[in-house]
């Protein structure tokens, strides 16, 4: 069955929603950040509002230098953010401190940080987002990956027995996440639909590093063990 062109660029649409959803995320970026970037490098125009929409799905066309701006910020920060931070200290020291906390590139299955062209490919829906990012979470399972996370993490314990080495092991070293982490993992919050996108690659990480995936060490797994641990709970609770 043919797609039309119309499904193929709503998809395409959702998967750079997505896409730069868990860009922002994964960094605790707001929209200001890549702008600013931009900006100050003369990377390329692009403004908050066309951040902001584009993570929304609400821009319907965007420009080739949305594009070109978010590309060349990509390679940058793939390269490393030493070696602009010289160029940055003076003028943009705060710029420069958020992208010192956190600066992880989108890259591409190829290894490659993801291009202009990519970019554009995936927002008309003619290519697939990377693997690493191929999944989408719905509002109404937030609360029960939440709780299914916790007892997932903590195989079954408290998380008084547990904190000290989950939180050991989760990767993320940005105050405001590791707080957020810990009150999901305690049962005192739950992740959004869209906390747990931008989360999801470092929770799974954290299911590494505490030894838990000899054999599931992919994030399609891990969101897939979620869920199905998720329906478990579920089923104890009406039973």
């Amino acid at each position: 069955m043919t797609i039309s062109f119309r499904d193929r660029l709503s998809d395409g649409r959702r998967s750079m929603a997505h896409l730069i959803h868990v860009w922002h995320e994964r960094n605790g970026w707001s929209h200001k950040v890549l702008p600013a970037l931009a900006e100050c490098l003369d990377l390329g125009r692009v403004h908050n509002s066309q951040i902001s929409n584009l993570r929304n799905g609400k821009l319907a066309s965007p420009g080739p230098e949305v594009f070109l701006a978010l590309a060349q910020s990509n390679a940058v920060i793939h390269e490393g953010i030493e070696t602009i931070s010289d160029r940055l200290a003076v003028d943009h020291p705060e710029l420069l401190k958020v992208l010192l906390e956190s600066a992880i590139p989108l890259i591409g299955d190829d290894g490659e940080p993801l291009g202009a062209g990519k970019l554009f490919e995936i927002f008309l829906g003619l290519s697939s987002i990377p693997s690493c990012f191929d999944w989408f979470i719905e509002e109404n399972e937030a609360a029960s990956l939440s709780a299914a996370l916790a007892d997932y993490l903590c195989r079954g314990r408290t998380w008084r027995q547990s904190r000290d080495k989950v939180m050991a092991a989760y990767p993320i070293t940005k105050t405001q996440r590791r707080e957020r982490f810990a009150q999901v993992m305690a049962g005192l919050k739950d992740y959004s639909a869209e906390q747990l996108d931008g989360e999801l690659i470092d929770l799974n990480a954290t299911h590494i590093a505490l030894g838990d995936a000899a054999s599931h060490c992919d994030v399609q797994h891990f969101l897939k063990d979620l869920r199905f641990r998720a329906l478990e709970l579920n089923n104890q609770e009406t039973h």
